[in-house]
């Protein structure tokens, strides 16, 4: 079987097999993803996602196999602004991995604002470190009307050349699902500023559902993409991410502007990339030949 990936679905789920609630062991984690990134969707594949407190045991992980390619590592720094600094120097310096992301979140704290220049800053400091390294950072989730100091820690991102934001779409128990107006109003923020962002957690598949063996009502990737646009041009996005019929997503749908839209939804991070793949197959996303 051979599958095209259309450009604009490029590096559009990165692995976080070993993340809740895939928590997949860490060699197997790597073995399956060395299988993604030589199958025939390889491209649809980004990065491997690890946190920075995992990464010496990725290291040992890749020093133990045979191969000698090297990881595509999207890292993500648990602590502080403090802490982007060993994570990315160790994964800069070790001849197993590629660092292609850091990805970080602001402490809830009251001075969102400063909390994210302090981050900005440990950025600067590591400046030819991360030279092709993209960076985001994720403010807290939005429980209501966006505040002023939520909406002024994006403003000190956009004012920064390359600066992203993360927005988290679940977990494991419903309370870490935003609403459909908070991810649009999210999402409509980030557009404002000119900010690129990825989402994490919850986007398993495309279409808004309810899973049927946790009951948690998850957000789609696809109408992720579609709200995306729909704030572009002015429409309402929450009315999109509420869509549950993938017939109504699908109508009038237009590949070229999904492929403008993905400068900004940039993509997602995903316990699962067969998920996301089989979904964009039944949806007729992707194009299988025998």
């Amino acid at each position: 079987m051979a599958t095209v990936i259309p450009d604009w679905l490029h590096g559009f789920v990165d692995d976080a097999a070993i993340f809740p609630p895939g928590n997949a062991p860490l060699d197997r984690a790597v073995a399956e993803y060395r299988d993604h990134r030589a199958s025939e969707y390889a491209d649809l594949v980004g990065g491997f996602v690890v946190s920075d407190v995992r990464l010496p045991e990725l290291i040992d992980v890749l020093d133990d196999r045979d191969d000698d390619a090297v990881l595509d590592l999207n890292l993500v720094v648990t602590g502080g602004a403090g802490a982007i600094e060993g994570g990315v120097r160790w994964a800069t310096r070790a001849p197993t991995t590629r660092l292609a992301a850091v990805e970080i979140a602001l402490r809830d704290e009251d001075d969102l604002a400063h909390n994210a220049r302090r981050v900005l800053t440990a950025v600067d400091q590591l400046a030819a470190e991360l030279d092709g390294v993209e960076v985001y950072v994720e403010p807290p989730r939005l429980r209501g009307e966006p505040t002023s100091g939520w909406l002024a820690a994006l403003d000190e991102l956009a004012m920064r050349d390359g600066m992203r934001a993360k927005f988290r779409t679940g977990g494991v128990e419903q309370d870490a699902f935003p609403t459909c107006g908070e991810l649009a109003d999210a999402i409509g923020a980030a557009l404002d500023r000119e900010l690129a962002f990825k989402c994490t957690a919850g986007l398993h598949h495309a279409v808004r559902h309810v899973d049927p063996e946790t009951g948690l009502t998850h957000h789609g990737f696809l109408n992720v993409l579609l709200a995306t646009r729909a704030s572009l041009d002015g429409r309402d996005a929450s009315d999109v991410l509420a869509e549950e019929s993938a017939v109504a997503l699908l109508e009038g749908l237009d590949v070229e502007e999904l492929a403008r839209t993905r400068r900004w939804f940039t993509g997602l991070g995903s316990c699962s990339i067969l998920e996301p793949h089989d979904d964009l197959v039944e949806l007729g996303l992707l194009e299988v030949h025998a």
